[in-house]
């Protein structure tokens, strides 16, 4: 059975989420569930979780020890993650049951700058896995991840398919003002202002 690109969404709701210092402006902490285990997603797709803590293990042992467990603002259909798109750093990974949980830090780069707007207004966004591996059919629309699956890495996303994984950050009202527009409206507002203010090319509307 070969193995392909395995990506999954989930809704990222923080459980906490702080400002803490670091090189120039204060970085972005939040933390909550990020991928869930013997759970039906809504790609279909079941992660045992003797599987899927194998492959955390190994996460936290390489990258997230090292310092390098990064991740890319939206999900490319690649296995390779881009450096000029890096958004975060999962700084701690751990079980609480079936629930995977991760601390992240918002790095202060484009696209995390971006990805920071979105959390202090309040915005729900998602928390998606990369990963190459086989499924297996179960019937009735539903597929079990094989033991050959590897993770590659977290990217945050618009999208989620892991039911209750958003990570929107609570007691933050740094820069929130409340707007009645559209969630839409208010993602192109913010990612429009922030690509103006860092690169001249303004959008007039």
């Amino acid at each position: 059975m070969s193995k392909s690109l395995l990506i999954e969404y989930a809704l990222f709701t923080p459980k906490s989420a702080v400002l803490t210092e670091g090189r120039g402006d204060r970085n972005l902490v939040v933390q909550g569930v990020i991928q869930r285990a013997d759970a039906k997603n809504q790609n279909g797709r079941i992660y045992p979780k003797e599987i899927l803590a194998r492959e955390v293990e190994k996460y936290i042992d390489g990258p997230v020890a090292e310092n390098r467990a990064l991740g890319e603002l939206d999900h490319p259909e690649s296995m390779v993650i881009n450096l000029k798109n890096v958004s975060h750093n999962i700084k701690q990974l751990w079980w609480d049951g079936d629930d995977l949980m991760g601390k992240v830090e918002v790095l202060p780069t484009p696209s995390g700058n971006i990805l920071k707007e979105l959390f202090i207004n309040k915005i729900t966004v998602g928390i998606s896995s990369r990963g190459m591996g086989s499924v297996q059919p179960l019937g009735e629309g539903t597929v079990e991840v094989q033991d050959d699956f590897e993770l590659l890495c977290w990217d945050f996303v618009s999208t989620p398919s892991t039911q209750g994984a958003f990570m929107t950050p609570t007691g933050l009202s740094e820069g929130y003002k409340p707007q009645h527009t559209s969630k839409y409206s208010k993602i192109n507002t913010l990612v429009s202002d922030i690509i103006c203010s860092q690169s001249g090319i303004c959008c007039i509307r």
